[in-house]
């Protein structure tokens, strides 16, 4: 038998929902991108719903909503919205469903700081220290010319403007809801302290993007926070994650269709990062910027519509490696983009690159993993 099993086989159609639980419905939104759908929940309560994350906000959504609302729902009020994290496409109308449905917001303190501040962080051109961090990733010139001539993407273009004032949840916090008493339990990496609901009774999981199946969940590194490490705070999560998971869990994620067997998909994601850090290691024996480990992380071509989530991901890896001092950078001799190269590899890495070296940023834990 299979460890990761998918109960459901088909994805409600737009508008529908599927009743995954006793009181708990699965509905879908779309997105226009290549992962063209999230999945939201609507979970039955004393008073009405409580809906789990919401779409982004657009005409097509609002019209959804507006359907499921006078219909699967019965016109019965939503009495909460949960956003498990601040990602546009789980955070989007949950502005309109305060404003014009009368909700509460309930999330992490971070998650509405994070989607508060970038909604309301609107630009009409590229800041600098985004084309800085572009350049030093060594993002191809073609694309680079492309998005620095265009108007930025910005939040508040699909985020429905958010009124002041939420709810906040915590790490170990229990909501009822319904007849069911669900546990919060935040991980990182994906999104900072991103929420997931468990039920202590009968083994429901909504998981958010913090456990996806058949695909990995995004761990980019962006201009905000250049040195990041997400891939060590997911690795992190998601060991924490394996000592709860259950066989008999029905996990409900912000993505794809509801499975079984998390300790398994739970093992795999780990494994995926793991092998991934290991070509890497051996791919930067000739030294490279984060735009040239694309062969070795994703071994396929990066389409321009994935290209910045590419690159976001490829830096985070890089900077996983710099923190357990496996790897080392310099500038490029041109001096904008970061040449990295094994710490200990025979590679040259003055071919091309100027000598100012960067030592990695050490914490405790990375003395240790690099002895």
């Amino acid at each position: 038998m299979e460890p990761i099993r998918h109960p459901f086989e088909d994805p409600p159609s737009e508008g529908a929902c599927t009743e995954v639980a006793d009181g708990v419905l699965w509905l879908r939104l779309p997105l226009p991108m290549a992962l063209d759908h999230v999945n939201v929940y609507a979970l039955r309560d004393d008073c009405g719903w409580t809906v789990i994350d919401t779409g982004i906000h657009s005409r097509r959504s609002v019209g959804i909503w507006q359907a499921v609302l006078d219909g699967p729902l019965r016109r019965e009020p939503v009495s909460r919205v949960i956003v498990t994290h601040h990602h546009p496409d789980h955070v989007g109308m949950a502005g309109w469903f305060q404003d014009v449905v009368g909700a509460e917001l309930f999330t992490t303190r971070t998650a509405w700081l994070y989607a508060r501040m970038l909604s309301l962080d609107v630009q009409d051109c590229w800041p600098k220290e985004t084309l800085d961090f572009y350049r030093s990733a060594g993002m191809e010139s073609g694309v680079f010319e492309r998005r620095s001539e265009s108007r930025p993407y910005n939040f508040a273009d699909v985020v429905h403007p958010m009124p002041l004032g939420f709810l906040r949840i915590r790490d170990g916090d229990v909501l009822e809801i319904g007849h069911r008493r669900w546990r919060v339990v935040t991980g990182n990496g994906h999104a900072p302290e991103h929420a997931m609901l468990w039920a202590e009774d009968d083994g429901l999981v909504i998981a958010g993007d913090q456990v996806l199946p058949g695909i990995s969940s995004n761990l980019g590194v962006y201009p905000t926070e250049p040195d990041a490490d997400p891939v060590g705070e997911w690795l992190e999560s998601c060991e924490r994650i394996a000592g709860m998971a259950r066989e008999d869990c029905l996990v409900l994620p912000g993505h794809k269709l509801p499975f079984t067997g998390l300790p398994a998909r739970v093992h795999q994601l780990i494994e995926h990062h793991r092998l991934a850090l290991a070509r890497l290691l051996e791919h930067l024996a000739v030294p490279s910027t984060a735009h040239g480990c694309f062969p070795a992380l994703f071994g396929r071509d990066v389409r321009e519509d994935e290209y910045v989530l590419a690159m976001a991901e490829s830096v985070a890896h890089l900077n996983h490696l710099h923190r357990s001092g496996r790897i080392r950078r310099q500038r490029r001799a041109e001096g904008d983009a970061w040449l990295w190269s094994r710490a200990n590899g025979r590679a040259d890495a003055r071919s091309g690159a100027d000598d100012r070296d960067e030592a990695p940023l050490r914490t405790k834990d990375a003395e240790t993993a690099a002895a």
